[in-house]
């Protein structure tokens, strides 16, 4: 039998954005069209994107030529398939804007990447270069190409190398980037530039960035309305990262009991900033609710009763008596500037309602003064603590949460284990990695007043779970709707291990119809490194040998002789050198082009979920490289005894030996979490 290899494209990402029953769909459209005149044009787009459904109820043929004329100058240039792919998803992206995203997505980290208006607020890029100069200007490497002049084009041209949006990520979450991983020189090769922006890409997707229309080629061109849009995101992950639970326990003050503490844990930051903002207008005794951070607050009036609030040193009533908004904006301005805000934004910008630039100015008065109390009711700090689970499972929550968002799903999620318990989130995770195996007339999408509907949204997330072979034993619905943590946990694990395996399994030219297992992971990564002549070897996913880091150090060298720098690896003999090896592994692993959402933790405690996934991704890496188009047998030789729960548990019958096509992995995850994968719910049914 012949293998599947699919619908191929050169450019990575591009191959990432889409299914391959999408690809095969859009390929079919293409070719259509070119059979017809021998050529396919831009002009020739409006009447076949028109006919897919996602658009036929949003746009008529006029509306996507204009939209397509944003893009393309010239209507009678020919394209090939992957411009024609990148304007369908222009198209997609203007249509989820168009038809309007979800109550719970968080709208700057969606709306600025994905939308393609292509004009430049000037405001918001002289905002940005503010930015940059103050919290770079004292970096070895970027120092001396600042300051940035705002009125130039310097910060496009500065962008090209990829150098300024690594350095801006670590400044946004310290510790992201190892930046010895990043090529700084001067003057870099067209190879190097492509190391730094997919390093950057991969990095924004693992700190909460939607890159989802953005490629390597969009940041080397420096595409304004896309370098802006991604530059804004990162921003704003740094000014809005203390606004949780863990990083500001005082916010514990905004709530009255434990049900208003579960709804502040699953709000969004800019949600959370909100409420804080209204919690002290409250009580300045100012009337009106601010929803948003445009049209409600452009008169200055809420910023000014703020202001009176938390710093009534440096106000006073005369910001409240001026009847012009421009002239008390710039009162607003130059009181916040005597609490250390930086002037981001201008009196014009507050006036118009400037949403981005009025959220950051926002997000840098909580930062100096949040007028909090540092004594927090302790019935409350325990209750919170109560909702903090360990640190692993709060890694884990993090790393699917992230895995999720990187999807392009139209909701965008905050918090896992509150986000998913309406069952829609996992629907469309679902339609994702399964195409076509959700029934969206038996869905309902949120807001869901109904309890039962939410019930029924999560049966169907069961039912798939299990069309898929999932392990799901004696889970039902209701244990999503209730968010019992370690299912949820245990289910998208799976569904992540799924995804991993059938992208591996599109990608093998001989695999003659077998499915990908956990043994084929563990035999390819150990044949790779001994062909490299090395001697590391990884008996089990779960192997404590793995901590120092060497065995994946070598699998990357191997995979990529030129990746890794061994001058900057250590033994790993110390907690230190580990974590050293383990920052670098990462950063290596996604400037190689593997999207990854584990932390060096998750390598120094070997996590055997994390660690399956990480020699996977590398895997799909190396087998999308053209020298590598098979995947080695696995034999009975290949795999030595695995240790007791083995998360690559392979056992061979004397009568079946040869028989190595099935799949012989039972997903054991820990010693401590066997309850949870082994019928995965038999703490469950006890507790019943």
């Amino acid at each position: 039998m012949s293998s599947f290899v699919g619908v191929l494209v050169s450019d990575q990402w591009l191959q990432s954005q889409f299914t391959q029953v999408q690809l095969r769909s859009l390929k079919s459209k293409f070719v259509s069209v070119k059979a017809q005149s021998g050529r396919v044009t831009v002009g020739d787009l409006p009447p076949v994107f028109k006919k897919v459904k996602a658009f036929d109820d949003l746009f008529n043929e006029d509306e996507i030529k204009g939209i397509l004329s944003e893009s393309y100058k010239d209507m009678d240039e020919e394209i090939d398939f992957e411009t024609f792919l990148r304007a369908y998803l222009n198209l997609q992206a203007r249509a989820t804007e168009k038809s309007g995203s979800s109550k719970n997505s968080s709208s700057f980290l969606k709306a600025t990447t994905t939308t393609v208006h292509h004009a430049i607020n000037e405001s918001e890029k002289a905002s940005y270069v503010a930015h940059i100069n103050s919290y770079l200007a004292e970096d070895k490497f970027m120092k001396q190409f600042l300051p940035i002049d705002p009125s130039t084009n310097a910060l496009f041209d500065l962008a090209k190398d990829g150098v300024l949006l690594c350095k801006l990520i670590n400044i946004a979450v310290p510790g992201t980037i190892d930046e010895r991983a990043i090529n700084t020189k001067k003057v870099l090769n067209p190879w190097e530039r492509n190391e730094n922006h997919t390093l950057c890409l991969n990095s924004a997707k693992a700190i909460g960035c939607t890159v989802v229309n953005i490629g390597t080629q969009d940041l080397a061109e420096a595409r304004p309305h896309l370098l802006l849009g991604l530059i804004s995101q990162i921003i704003k992950i740094q000014l809005l990262a203390d606004l949780n639970l863990k990083k500001t326990p005082q916010l514990m003050e905004l709530v009255q009991d434990s049900e208003d503490v579960e709804e502040l844990i699953g709000l969004p930051p800019e949600k959370v900033l909100l409420k804080w903002m209204n919690f002290h207008l409250k009580k300045a005794g100012y009337e009106k609710e601010v929803t948003n951070f445009s049209s409600d607050v452009k008169d200055g009036e809420a910023y000014a009763y703020l202001l009176n609030t938390l710093a009534p040193e440096h106000s006073g009533p005369a910001s409240l008596a001026t009847k012009d908004p421009t002239e008390r904006a710039n009162m607003v301005l130059e009181q916040a500037e005597k609490l250390d805000c930086k002037r981001y934004l201008t009196p014009k910008d507050i006036v118009e309602g400037s949403p981005n630039l009025n959220l950051a100015f926002v997000a840098q008065i909580f930062q100096h003064r949040n007028g909090l109390t540092v004594e927090v009711d302790s019935k409350k700090v325990s209750f919170a603590e109560m909702m903090t689970d360990d640190a692993q499972t709060s890694r884990e929550e993090r790393c699917f949460r992230l895995w999720i968002n990187s999807l392009g799903t139209a909701t965008y999620v905050n918090n896992v284990f509150e986000d998913v318990r309406n069952g829609w989130v996992l629907l469309e995770v679902l339609d994702k990695v399964s195409p076509g195996s959700v029934n969206w007339k038996q869905a309902t999408k949120p807001p869901i007043k109904m309890p039962f509907r939410k019930v029924e949204n999560c049966n169907q997330v069961i039912k798939i779970g299990k069309d898929l072979k999932l392990s799901l034993v004696n889970v039902a619905g209701t244990d999503i709707v209730q968010g019992n943590k370690k299912l949820i946990i245990s289910y998208l694990w799976q569904l992540m291990r799924f995804s991993m395996l059938q992208l591996l399994k599109n990608l093998r030219s001989h695999s003659q119809g077998k499915e990908i297992t956990d043994a084929d992971i563990l035999n390819w990564a150990n044949n790779k490194v001994k062909k490299a002549g090395r001697t590391s070897r990884m008996e089990s996913f779960k192997d404590k040998n793995l901590s120092n880091g060497i065995f994946f150090l070598e699998l990357l060298s191997a995979v990529e002789a030129r990746v890794v720098n061994w001058s900057l690896v250590t033994k790993g003999e110390t907690e230190e050198d580990k974590k050293l090896n383990a920052t670098y592994i990462i950063s290596v692993a996604r400037k190689l082009g593997c999207s990854i959402f584990l932390l060096p933790e998750d390598i120094m405690e070997v996590n055997p979920k994390m660690i399956l996934i990480l020699t996977a991704s590398m895997m799909y890496w190396s087998l999308q490289q053209p020298e590598e188009n098979s995947i080695p047998e696995v034999t009975v030789d290949d795999l030595q005894q695995p240790e007791e729960n083995s998360i690559a548990e392979v056992t061979v019958d004397e009568e079946n030996k040869t028989n190595l096509d099935n799949d012989v992995s039972n997903l054991a995850i820990d010693d401590d979490d066997q309850e949870d994968n082994n019928d995965t719910v038999s703490e469950k049914i006890d507790t019943q």
